[in-house]
């Protein structure tokens, strides 16, 4: 890619970018949120026609009017926001506009179950192919998602923050088929705001500030505060804590909470699990993939119905999981690991994806809104969780993956809650904006928020949780204080290796 521009209306968004991919190598594109890569790889995959600049493709000039045309050219792109189809069954989300051709022309649909089954076990995913998408674990749609572009045999294969939903297992799959295709000779583009991923993958480095490239440099040639300070244009600190702001007085209480899972099976993903929060508390929730975690989070959120039941107090006062609104209402709130499917309205603007669950704070008589009071608390989120918009009145469809996420988590902490559930709460934000979430947090600690995590990214638990709670097979298998912790005793908890915590340590 050389010289390529693009604007959005009077607002240019990529100043002359300049971006080679050789052939068996891993090169990380990198930057703050907002800073063009997700523009930049549109345009790659096919996404964005009208750029200026130009594109080459072995050697060869090429234009992409539709995605469409990269896959023919090579391209294969896995975007960072799923674009599964969720009625459809993991074998037709495989194939979807590639589907395989019995003798009379028709849809060998038994030929694409046999593919998708052998896709599937080189994944080690124990799912069939006849299982509906929709039903399925956002980690498993995810490694689907991977599956479907890494079928065929693409020159070049784009990554967009392929790992920000996988937990380790599905990570170190993953990263073995990355080597294989490297060895093969195709070229990856790979985007993370993992630096630990940066590090173990990348040949090269290219790093974008405000739409323009800062440099490119060998991996081994570009030290991790170096690399921090080409994106961010200054020195940063995500290990920092400002201390606990922990009171002796319970939040949340939970009691014998169990969570049926929503397979069919019968089975629970939550099996009487009792535990309490303090005000001022962060906890974490450590845990393997499909420990139960989220499904606890959800079960509070009162977004399971009648699969979870047990015995919960908010605030001293009995708190029953009936839905979304009821737990909103008694300042229990959700950030969703799903921002697409879960949270966010695409279509909505700025100002609206903020103020959706808090409306009836800005309804006056007659269920009238006021505008003015509703766009100047989202001006303030906007200056404060520094969110790159260019207005209250822009999509946010139109917004990096990045600021899609500091809008949605902007809209839960409007509804005013008193206890935060929050999924994976910098899934997709750069490490700039990690800190300020970091400071953020701690300053909600302190005036009194409860906040309950869960996070697939070690260094984040440790960094921030006052107690770690660990599961295993959906009971609590372990319980650590946050400066104590160590990552080998939360791994040897989350794989049964540990004896259940004391009753002091519980609490």
């Amino acid at each position: 890619m050389r010289g390529v521009r693009k604007s959005f209306g009077p607002v240019e968004v990529l100043h002359g970018v300049d971006l080679t991919v050789r052939p068996g190598e891993v090169h990380v594109l990198a930057g703050e949120n907002g800073a063009g890569k997700s523009t930049l790889i549109r345009i790659l995959s096919g996404g964005y026609p009208d750029f200026e600049g130009s594109l080459e493709v072995d050697g060869r000039e090429a234009r992409f009017s539709r995605p469409s045309d990269a896959v023919a050219a090579g391209i294969s792109t896995i975007h960072q926001e799923l674009s599964l189809v969720p009625n459809l069954d993991i074998a037709d989300n495989l194939f979807l506009g590639r589907e395989m051709r019995s003798a009379l022309g028709g849809v060998d649909f038994r030929g694409q179950r046999r593919v998708s089954q052998k896709i599937l076990e080189e994944l080690g995913l124990d799912v069939k192919p006849e299982t509906l998408v929709g039903t399925l674990p956002i980690a498993t749609r995810q490694m689907i998602e991977i599956a479907r572009a890494l079928r065929g045999d693409a020159k070049v294969l784009v990554f967009d923050e392929p790992t920000s939903a996988l937990g380790d297992r599905e990570v170190e799959v993953l990263f073995d088929r990355i080597r294989h295709l490297r060895a093969r000779g195709a070229g990856i583009l790979y985007i993370t705001h993992r630096m630990e991923e940066i590090y173990r993958l990348a040949d090269r480095i290219t790093v974008l500030r405000d739409g323009s490239v800062v440099g490119t440099a060998d991996a081994a040639d570009l030290p991790p505060d170096e690399l921090v300070r080409w994106m961010v244009g200054r020195d940063v600190d995500v290990t920092a804590s400002s201390g606990s702001h922990v009171r002796l007085e319970v939040a949340l209480s939970v009691e014998n909470l169990s969570v049926r899972r929503g397979d069919g099976t019968g089975h629970m993903a939550v099996d009487d699990v009792s535990f309490q929060l303090l005000r001022g508390e962060i906890v974490g929730l450590a845990g393997l993939q499909g420990s139960g975690a989220s499904e606890i989070l959800h079960a509070l959120y009162g977004s399971l119905g009648e699969r979870a039941w047990g015995s919960v107090e908010v605030g001293g006062a009995h708190f029953v999981m009936k839905n979304p609104a009821t737990s909103i209402a008694r300042g229990v709130v959700l950030l969703s690991n799903d921002r697409k499917g879960l949270g966010l309205a695409p279509e909505a603007d700025v100002t609206h994806s903020m103020s959706l669950a808090s409306l009836e704070r800005f309804s006056g008589p007659f269920g009238w809104i006021r505008r003015s009071e509703e766009r100047r608390e989202a001006g303030d989120f906007v200056r404060d969780f520094r969110i790159a918009v260019p207005s209250l009145d822009a999509p946010v469809r139109t917004l990096s993956g990045g600021n899609q996420q500091k809008v949605y988590l902007a809209r839960c902490l409007m509804t005013q809650p008193d206890v935060l559930l929050l999924d994976e709460p910098t899934r997709g934000i750069d490490v700039g904006a990690k800190a300020d979430l970091y400071a953020l947090m701690r300053g909600w600690t302190a005036d009194g928020a409860t906040i309950l995590l869960t996070t697939s990214e070690m260094d984040e638990l440790l960094t921030l949780a006052d107690r770690i709670l660990v599961l295993h097979r959906g009971r609590i298998a372990g319980t650590f204080p946050g400066r104590s912790a160590t990552r080998d005793a939360i791994l040897a908890a989350a794989m049964g290796h540990s004896s259940e915590p004391a009753p002091e340590d519980a609490r």
